[in-house]
């Protein structure tokens, strides 16, 4: 069983408004991952705090809302960990994640990666030739401990040396941009935002 969570819970600062909600051809960025998501899981979490955009799509569409855990510090990882943790109280086996501004991931992203992933890896993680793109992974919900353990010991660990604990699989895509991140108002002018 896979469960799916959006990590929405970053500050915008850089972009200067939520950018969950900024739309992209009349839609917002949040629901265009949703909807690549949607088909491939059980269930869909939104990581995002309470008082965000993204907290309201959340209950205005029926997903759950997943606030990281009090005392977490910021940043994706604690949303895996909130992710992994919700996934493994409802049953999931495995936990999917994207962020929420990558609006044109490909409709292949979560059955590529979970066909991917082989026996002794913890996760399967999305490689393009601009790099690796950890936040679109699938994850075993076994790796929780793995992932608790990073976040206890700093306070910004890297997601791409947990990744590396938890021995990821990586899975070429040949379009590195369906993976290009809406960071700033010059990103999302360029892509017609």
């Amino acid at each position: 069983m896979i469960y799916g969570v959006i990590l929405a819970g970053g500050r915008s600062s850089r972009f200067g408004r939520e950018k969950a909600a900024a739309e992209i051809d009349g839609q917002a960025m949040l629901a265009r991952i949703a909807g690549v998501l949607t088909p491939h899981v059980c269930a869909l979490a939104i990581n995002a705090p309470p008082d965000r955009w993204a907290a309201h799509f959340a209950l205005e569409h029926g997903l759950v809302l997943l606030p990281d855990a009090p005392g977490d510090p910021n940043g994706p990882l604690s949303g895996v960990k909130a992710g992994l943790a919700w996934a493994s109280d409802g049953g999931a086996n495995l936990l999917v994640t994207a962020p929420c501004d990558t609006p044109f991931l490909p409709d292949g992203l979560v059955s590529r990666l979970v066909d991917a992933l082989t026996l002794g890896a913890g996760a399967a993680v999305a490689r393009t030739v601009s790099g690796l793109q950890p936040l679109c992974a699938v994850w075993r919900c076994e790796s929780l401990d793995v992932v608790r353990t990073a976040l206890a010991q700093g306070e910004h660990p890297a997601i791409r040396a947990v990744l590396g604990s938890v021995d990821a699989v990586e899975v070429a895509f040949e379009d590195a941009a369906a993976f290009d991140n809406i960071n700033t108002p010059e990103d999302y002018a360029r892509v017609g935002g």
